[in-house]
């Protein structure tokens, strides 16, 4: 993983993009590690965090897109999402819908509900917009404290 995270590092804002994408999907990936390491390396927080979120909400969109296949054999192959953590999700979810998008930035619950929404056809554009909101208000947190601790 630190090969990975000093790889994509080096790559600025576009490794910002690549590894909030690969978070943001199935993928078990800290953009947060990768995040604070380019922080530290100067670049603009406000680019990050837009970069960081745009990649995430698109990492989110390829779950949905894979979730609106309706495809469990899939999810569960390919994906490795579970069907008990997509069943986690629906309890979480609670009838709420599309704006439940908003959580979706939660380590593992988080592709389950991407996925789970486009299992249910939730709507897109309320989908999307929750999602980034919870994930842009997530970097921004991020920024926020590690600004915090380094001052």
């Amino acid at each position: 993983m630190d090969v990975i995270i000093a790889f994509l590092t080096e790559y600025g804002y576009v490794g910002m993009l690549a590894s909030a994408f690969l978070a943001g999907s199935f993928l078990p990936f800290s953009s947060e590690a990768v995040m604070l390491g380019l922080l530290a390396t100067g670049l603009d927080p406000w680019g990050l965090i837009l970069y960081g979120t745009a990649g995430n909400i698109l990492g989110g969109l390829f779950n949905y897109g894979v979730g609106r296949m309706g495809r469990l054999d899939w999810i569960e192959k390919y994906l490795h999402v579970k069907k008990k953590d997509l069943d986690k999700a629906q309890r979480f979810m609670a009838g709420h819908g599309a704006w439940m998008g908003f959580f979706a930035f939660l380590p593992v619950l988080g592709s389950a509900i991407t996925i789970l929404l486009g299992l249910m056809r939730a709507n897109i554009v309320i989908s999307t917009t929750s999602m980034a909101i919870g994930k842009f208000l997530r970097y921004v947190l991020l920024v926020y404290g590690a600004s915090m601790l380094a001052s």
